[in-house]
């Protein structure tokens, strides 16, 4: 009895099939009625998480299995929720916007100017290691100890 053969081209990757990397390309969405814009505060599991609506009003809001295990939602992410008619505190997830698409609705007004877009995603880093700590370079107060200086009855010093 032998092994069969591999015929095709195997691997998880090649199974999976071909990545589209569509982020570059899509288009901006913007919202209409029964949606707001809003900014994750807390991620709470159960693919749940509390969102800052900028029509004033804090929500839970529930991701959609269409982003489960494909699009993750952190903290302070700019989003697109639908409302609920019949619950006031909860939405769902519709989008999930980038850090470009965040600032573009922001220069279009779509955004108060008070929101603050996840930095870390900047790519014009210019200071290295400047992340708003400082440091003193003094030293603390520390009572400073004389050196000891032997005197033999000669009168000559020693160690």
């Amino acid at each position: 009895i032998s092994m069969p053969k591999n015929k095709g081209k195997g691997g998880k990757s090649k199974r999976k099939g071909p990545r589209n990397n569509d982020a570059d390309k899509r288009e901006l969405l913007f919202k209409e009625d029964g949606q707001e814009y809003a900014q994750v505060t807390r991620i709470l599991g159960n693919c749940r998480v509390d969102a800052v609506c900028f029509d004033g009003t804090t929500r839970q809001c529930h991701v959609r299995g269409k982003f489960r295990r494909k699009v993750w939602i952190n903290r302070d992410d700019i989003i697109l929720i639908g409302l609920r008619e019949y619950q006031d505190g909860k939405a769902d997830i519709i989008h999930k916007y980038t850090a470009d698409e965040a600032r573009n609705l922001k220069l279009y007004g779509e955004l108060p100017e008070k929101v603050r877009i996840n930095e870390s995603a900047d790519v014009g880093g210019d200071e290295e290691g400047d992340d708003g700590v400082d440091f003193e370079t003094t030293q603390p107060n520390r009572p400073t100890i004389a050196p000891q200086v032997l005197v033999d009855s000669n009168g000559l010093e020693g160690l």
